[in-house]
């Protein structure tokens, strides 16, 4: 096999194993991650286990420190209350946009993100919160500003460990539908208003984790 070739394999497995292990918290906050470990593990080189890494610290998953290593990054209180806020700001602004210019091909593209209930296992919860950031995603676009988009989903990455946390598995497909018939509509006040309460109800079930458990958080 082409060696390229299976670096790349390595890569996206890689990718996918520590970004789940990190998002469902089998990973500490802070905690070092082992290149020749990790590429042990996946009887890999070196190479593609710092790509993925790489790809990681892109998403705010994973840092980089010169001389040190990588780690899981870590995260105070108050730094996640202001990316909560700043999503809060972001969605917002986005959604009454989109309510005005979504268009029909972008109202069943969100239609279809959602494969549907499988149970609350890890593998499940990985895919619920990959279709969550890119519901978020396809709302922010279709507010007709691509860089506002970027944004929401570039802040998904980095709260999705505390996105999961809510476990919404059953929920989620039923609140999303909600808005996008709002949109359909093209009734703002309402899709504002649908957005607005999953948004509410989302980082308050993240907080009422966060302190329930904080020693786990650099808090």
């Amino acid at each position: 096999m082409n060696p390229a070739h299976t670096d790349k394999t390595s890569k996206s497995l890689i990718y996918k194993k520590l970004r789940r292990s990190i998002i469902m918290r089998h990973r500490d906050s802070g905690e070092r991650l082992n290149v020749e470990a990790i590429a042990q593990e996946y009887n890999t080189s070196v190479t593609p286990v710092r790509d993925a890494l790489q790809m990681l610290s892109h998403e705010g998953l994973v840092i980089i420190k010169p001389r040190s290593g990588y780690f899981v990054n870590s995260i105070t209180l108050k730094q996640l209350r202001d990316l909560l806020d700043i999503r809060r700001t972001l969605e917002m602004s986005a959604v009454e946009r989109a309510a005005l210019r979504v268009s029909e091909e972008q109202i069943q593209e969100m239609r279809t993100i959602h494969a549907g209930y499988t149970g609350d296992d890890d593998e499940s919860y990985d895919r619920y919160t990959d279709e969550n950031r890119r519901f978020h995603y396809l709302l922010a676009k279709a507010s007709g500003n691509n860089e506002l988009a970027d944004m929401v989903a570039r802040l998904h990455d980095q709260l999705a460990r505390f996105m999961v946390m809510r476990r919404a598995g059953r929920t989620m497909e039923v609140t999303h539908k909600l808005i996008v018939d709002a949109l359909h509509s093209h009734d703002a006040e309402t899709a504002r208003q649908a957005l607005l309460e999953d948004i509410d109800r989302a980082h308050e079930a993240i907080l009422d984790n966060i302190m329930e458990d904080s020693k786990d958080w650099h808090l």
